[in-house]
């Protein structure tokens, strides 16, 4: 299993400026405010951890996935179900002690809750789509005395109509003394709200700050758009979450690229603050410093996941940092108080775009250390070997296709490589920290992504130029998708009834946010298309002028996605080498790697002797003081494993009922050391997927 490694790691002497966490449940979202995903629990250690038993499970008896990390306070756990309603369990048996139905239907994705209490009384914020709640986390019940009846629409004080507007609290807000600070998921395709950050009342629901994260006239950033864009730009939005000095009052909002994706001409300049690394004053909301990770994104390169807060030993002199991973492979790491790069940071010259109207960046940012965690040019030795066939079929078709490494620009009329995938590299669920040594722990996907641009021509009905502006992004301009990150469209209406087809627009789910700007004619006229109804007589072509819906801004997408899918074999497995998942070790001391393994396998290839290919792997890591680090993640396999934390050796491993695709937490009851998983599947459409959590301890 083991590709690079050593077979001990040295650690050096822990920093004195480094205190470690003495808690021993887990009260935030990533473990701590820092996001290090550490605890200094020992109990289960890598001399014992082989004997860990089932403690017990709770199954909400619901489909679709789980994408949570839970959240224990004292003795209870905190969490939502794969359809959004949040529960309370007693953490040392998983007895039900409450849920909460906000009543608003959901599929998105849940990843985990904020918690907050004067003291005395406790209260669980928790996002359901567009609404944050505030709940007694005593009996989850809603609290009134917050914001609108017990709940804040943060589609509001955003920009124009709220009603028409998507903002999804996807991963949870993070509390500094009474403020909620928050960011949320928007669309990808216009009309998108700006990404604005945002600090409420923890008590009263009430706005107390903003961050323009696209920003107005007069504000730092304004001249690296065009003039007018802060009227029209969306997203540069925070959906994955973020970190907090409580000490310093910083908090660390790393943000996702501005809407269109893969197009820019509307938007022509650096563009920031999207694809930015944000320290904002906690209190106030005011820009301390930033960091801007991809200039014009193009390639949908989104900080992924919240950093990690740590301190590492540089130039002889502890220096308390923020760790940064990136879709593409790349880990940053800046002292959290100025902002300056521990390891230095070159900006690499790249091509210019020949695609018209669009300005790339003539230079990106790269670190030179640490080395890249995934591989970064996909070229002919790289193609799949997995059988004669596989390979014929991968090299044929790679002959077709563009291929430069990191930011070589999206083509015309013709299909590029973008590798690492946008689905990472590095993912939404963060990395690990051991806080005493320096050393951080990332899981990576590796495997390939093409795509192309096409000119726009918006021509056929309504319901055509809809699909076109807001969907073919994901589903291709012919419907066919990319199985299964993006299901095909083809014959959707021989799968699903329009009714079905309407929730899904309307709520979103997986990847999929929800589409309010999409109503009445223009809704019908979208679903007419997708189902090859035909519109009737008074319907026809309800607004020849409306690009794309009742809400349209005047926006129209001058280009648009052929297709982006993933490059994978006839049989649907990555058409490159493995590794195609890998967990990484990294000493931020030196910047240098202690070891590297695969994690993850396809059950179907390992019972053919095809072993430890790594696979697609998401949630995260979490490492504790007992040398050990907990990850299940992959989604084929439905292991949740234990290795050790200073060579990578495999400890322990179980097959759960379903995939776990979230990171686990580590807490102590009564003197018992648990972990629990969030199991729930989801990603492999061959494969079942619920709502269960699963949690182990020693017998």
């Amino acid at each position: 299993m083991l590709i690079v490694g050593v077979s001990a790691v040295l650690h050096g002497q822990a920093c004195k400026t480094n205190p470690l966490p003495r808690r021993s449940d887990w009260p935030v979202y990533g473990g701590q405010s820092e996001g290090d995903h550490y605890s200094p629990l020992t109990q289960i250690n890598r001399g014992n951890v082989y004997k860990l038993k089932e403690a017990w499970k709770f199954d909400a008896a619901e489909v679709g996935g789980l994408e949570t990390s839970p959240i224990i306070i004292g003795k209870t756990l905190f969490a939502y179900t794969a359809s959004q309603k949040v529960i309370a369990l007693e953490a040392s048996t998983g007895k039900l002690l409450w849920k909460f139905d906000s009543g608003v239907p959901s599929k998105q994705p849940s990843r985990g809750l904020a918690y907050w209490t004067d003291g005395r009384h406790g209260r669980v914020l928790a996002g359901v789509t567009h609404y944050l709640y505030a709940l007694d986390a005593q009996t989850g019940e809603v609290i009134p005395s917050f914001g609108e009846q017990g709940r804040i629409d943060l589609r509001k004080d955003l920009r124009g109509d709220y009603l028409t507007r998507s903002v999804d609290l996807t991963s949870p807000g993070i509390v500094y003394q009474d403020l909620i600070i928050v960011g949320g998921r928007n669309p990808e395709t216009y009309p998108s709200p700006p990404g604005d950050i945002r600090a409420f009342d923890v008590r009263t629901g009430a706005l107390r700050w903003s961050f323009h994260t696209i920003p107005h006239p007069d504000e730092f950033g304004y001249r690296t758009w065009p003039p007018e864009a802060w009227k029209t730009a969306g997203a540069a939005n925070n959906w994955a979450g973020m970190a907090l000095d409580e000490k310093r009052g910083i908090v660390y909002v790393p943000t996702g690229s501005a809407v269109f994706d893969f197009y820019g001409a509307d938007r022509v300049g650096d563009d920031l603050f999207a694809d930015t690394l944000l320290a904002l004053d906690a209190k106030t909301g005011k820009r301390l410093w930033h960091f801007q990770g991809v200039h014009h994104d193009i390639w949908d390169r989104d900080f992924p996941s919240p950093p990690a807060l740590l301190s590492v030993r540089h130039n002889g002199n502890c220096v308390d940092a923020v760790a940064q991973t990136t879709k593409q492979g790349f880990l940053y790491l800046f002292d959290r108080t100025t902002g300056k790069p521990l390891f230095p940071i070159e900006e690499r010259p790249y091509p210019a775009s020949q695609v018209p109207g669009e300005v790339t960046a003539p230079t990106q940012p790269s670190p030179s250390m640490p080395a890249p965690f995934t591989r970064q040019m996909l070229t002919q030795d790289l193609l799949t070997m997995r059988t004669p066939e596989a390979h014929a079929k991968a090299v044929k078709e790679f002959a077709t296709f563009r291929s430069g490494g990191q930011f070589l620009p999206i083509g015309l009329d013709q299909e590029t490589v973008v590798f690492p995938c946008f689905l990472g590299g590095a993912e939404w669920g963060g990395p690990a920290v051991d806080r005493a040594h320096g050393v951080i722990y990332v899981n990576a996907n590796e495997a390939a992504c093409v795509l192309g641009l096409t000119e726009n021509h918006p021509t056929g009905s309504t319901g055509e130029r809809i699909y076109h502006n807001q969907c073919s992004v994901c589903h291709g301009k012919d419907l066919s998708g990319s199985p299964p990150n993006y299901p095909s469209l083809v014959d959707v209406g021989k799968r699903l009834s329009p009714a079905q087809i309407e929730a899904k627009i309307s709520q979103g789910g997986g990847r999929m946010p929800s589409f309010p700007n999409l109503r009445d004619e223009h809704l019908r006229a979208l679903i007419q298309f997708l189902t090859k109804q035909a519109p009737r007589e008074a319907e026809a072509d309800p607004d020849k002028g409306a690009i794309y819906s009742s809400a349209a801004d005047g926006t129209m997408m001058k280009y648009e996605v052929t297709g982006s899918r993933d490059f994978v074999d006839a049989e649907g497995y990555p058409a490159i080498t493995p590794p195609w998942g890998t967990l990484n070790a990294i000493d931020l001391n030196t910047g240098r790697y202690l070891w590297k393994i695969s994690l993850g396998e396809y059950p179907e290839l390992a019972a053919k002797g095809m072993t430890n290919t790594g696979s697609e792997n998401y949630g995260g890591p979490i490492v504790t003081a007992g040398d050990l680090l907990f990850i299940a993640a992959t989604v084929y396999d439905k292991k949740f494993r234990a290795f050790d934390s200073s060579n990578g050796q495999l400890l322990w491993e179980t097959v759960m009922p379903f995939a776990g695709t979230a990171t686990p937490a580590t807490y102590m009851i009564d003197g018992k050391q648990y972990v629990v998983i969030a199991s729930g599947g989801g990603k492999d459409p061959k494969a079942p997927s619920g709502s269960t959590y699963v949690a182990f301890t020693l017998p």
